[in-house]
């Protein structure tokens, strides 16, 4: 059997010495989280897996869809006797969702959140040539505010819910490091200045060290520049691009650029190197205009939410990851939503290279807790952490063009600062300290809590076209369609201010060829989705033609977003099936969406 995801998982910082830890390890359910009481954590386990996909996959070789408290992992490897004079660090892409990871019997890292990476040097357990034994303790209770994102909390799939991710869903990895070594750069993009400004920390500020960088094209070295490691905690230069390299990246041409980075000791020696890539593009406002390189390209986003029947949040294979973005690209859609998920580093790469937009996104649903509307939503702070994971992690992708922390948040707006008032408003402070060159949407749809949100939407699932065009129409007297309203008319978002504006929310027109075949009409655990369903599949081409020139035909409005890329289990509502077989006529929809949107002036 090959190896199951056995591509590097950091492409946009890559080191030559690595090891892919994926495949068969020990594994064992604790369903009463008193694993650690019972000594699992020191003998043999009495199961098998396929890392990294989850114990509730097809793909795991386990396939245990009931509520799983804790699970536990066991592995024993060999750091490479090569690596002699480097230290080994251990990596875990993602585990869903509270981790306790133990090397040799040694606590080595605690972590939480299910979406974003962690990492720990193993150079006190577990020297190269040695073997280290690997236990892992994952937590995920399916009680209490948690970011699940659209993991069902019932054991049952639901509505636009479904089945659960627990533990190691994305790759293990092993990786040499120098003792003083690179960290992961932020490369930004300076299309005025037509340049890139990188920080590269390091884990030490060693006398007479220095960074060195080098920007590569298809036609080679474009230009250098280094500076001096030993005085600034995170070092910084600029990669200044000459005129007649200058190459921007869009969606029509997404040119990148390599490059090369060097830590260079005292000597002239190199002492660490990698390997990133970077896109020269911008992201502006004006007015209500969200403008890319200087230019209105409309976004015709659609809702990706990243599920596979076979492996649940992990891609299948890197081949399914490819073939997602080029079957929303064959629709007629130029980029996504990444609904209630932080994707995989691998998704961005090939979104990256393909040219394909993205807004980036939390998976935040998981934080009500049963009360009224009053207080009904509870976010820890840990999303605030665990969000910011997501944001450095992804901050140098050219393919991002927005961010979203939050989704679908509602409560009523009093008189009363608010748990979710608090970090809504630490989720959008944090990611503008920590990214400078993208709008920030507070919450898309229902309640925008920020007044200086930087983007305003709604999410408007009006099945008739009419209608729909109407309540979408009144952007023009900046009194664009909101979800505003709470039980007795109350309202549960601050009003719109001026902001750039999308529906980035709309269509799910519900369509299942065999239950309309069946004569079943209504929505059961077998079938859902928004509205009444359509009668046949030429209504649903009527239909999502009238949707969608609403839309286009708005020239104040710069993008939108239509549900869904691929049915997802019961949620019906998607272009293709959920096995990402064709489910409707695909050059149909697209010509609907390739005709000149009244926005695109340039």
């Amino acid at each position: 059997m090959s190896q199951p995801r056995a591509e590097y998982p950091r492409p946009q910082f890559v080191r030559s010495e690595w090891v892919n830890l994926n495949g068969d390890w020990q594994f064992e359910i604790d369903r009463s989280d008193s694993g650690l009481e019972r000594g699992l954590r020191e003998r043999e386990l009495t199961q098998r897996i396929v890392v990294p996909f989850a114990p509730e996959t097809e793909l795991s070789g386990i396939e245990d869809v009931d509520f799983l408290e804790a699970v536990w992992y066991r592995t024993t490897v060999t750091i490479p006797a090569d690596w002699a004079g480097k230290e080994a660090v251990l990596h875990f892409q993602a585990v869903d969702h509270d981790a306790t990871v133990w090397v040799n019997d040694v606590e080595v890292v605690r972590h939480r959140g299910g979406f974003t990476p962690f990492s720990a040097n193993l150079r006190h357990v577990a020297a190269p040539g040695e073997e280290a034994t690997i236990v892992v303790r994952a937590r995920d209770s399916h009680r209490g505010p948690q970011a699940r994102g659209k993991q069902s909390q019932l054991y049952f799939n639901h509505s636009c819910l479904y089945t659960r991710t627990t533990g190691i869903w994305q790759t293990v990895w092993l990786e040499a490091v120098p003792t003083v070594h690179l960290k992961r750069p932020r490369i930004t993009p300076d299309v005025a200045g037509s340049s890139f400004h990188l920080e590269v920390p390091v884990s030490a500020n060693k006398p007479g060290y220095k960074i060195s960088a080098t920007l590569k094209d298809a036609d080679g070295e474009v230009t250098t520049a280094d500076v001096r490691a030993d005085l600034d905690l995170a070092p910084r230069l600029t990669l200044q691009i000459p005129a007649d390299r200058v190459r921007l990246w869009d969606t029509t041409d997404p040119h990148l650029y390599d490059v090369h980075l060097e830590l260079i000791d005292a000597d002239g020696n190199v002492a660490d190197s990698a390997d990133s890539y970077a896109g020269l593009r911008s992201v502006s406002i004006n007015g209500k205009a969200i403008l890319i390189n200087g230019k209105h390209v409309y976004q015709r986003l659609v809702l990706d939410q990243g599920y596979w029947p076979e492996s649940l949040m992990t891609a299948p294979s890197e081949e399914a990851l490819v073939r997602d973005i080029e079957l929303s690209l064959a629709a007629g859609f130029n980029g996504a939503r990444l609904h209630q998920k932080v994707f995989e580093e691998r998704f961005l790469y090939h979104a990256d290279r393909l040219g394909y937009l993205v807004w980036g996104e939390f998976g935040d649903w998981g934080s009500g807790v049963g009360n009224t509307d009053n207080d009904n939503q509870q976010p820890t702070a840990s999303y605030v952490a665990q969000w910011l994971e997501a944001v450095e992690r992804d901050y140098s992708h050219p393919s991002i063009v927005g961010w979203c922390p939050l989704n679908e948040t509602h409560q009523l707006l009093h008189d009363r600062i608010t748990q979710l008032d608090d970090v809504t408003r630490a989720m959008f402070l944090a990611t503008k300290a920590a990214d400078t060159s993208r709008p920030v949407l507070d919450a898309s749809g229902y309640s925008h809590r920020v007044p200086e949100t930087d983007v305003w939407d709604s999410h408007n699932y009006e099945q008739d076209p009419a209608k729909f065009a109407e309540q979408m129409a009144d952007l023009v007297n900046n009194k664009p369609y909101g979800n505003t309203g709470g039980p007795e008319g109350k309202p549960i978002s601050l009003g719109y201010d001026g902001q750039p504006y999308f529906c980035s929310e709309f269509g799910g027109i519900w369509w299942n060829a065999k239950a309309a075949a069946a004569g079943k009409d209504g929505r059961s655990a077998e079938s859902w989705g928004y509205g009444q369903r359509v009668a046949d599949e030429e209504e649903f081409y009527s239909r999502f033609t009238g949707l969608v020139d609403a839309l286009l035909d708005n020239e104040l409005m710069f993008g939108y977003c239509y549900t869904q890329l691929t049915d997802v289990f019961q949620e019906e509502n998607g272009i293709y099936n959920f096995d990402r077989s064709d489910k409707l006529d695909v050059p149909r929809i697209k010509a609907v969406q390739d005709r000149q949107a009244a926005y695109e002036k340039d």
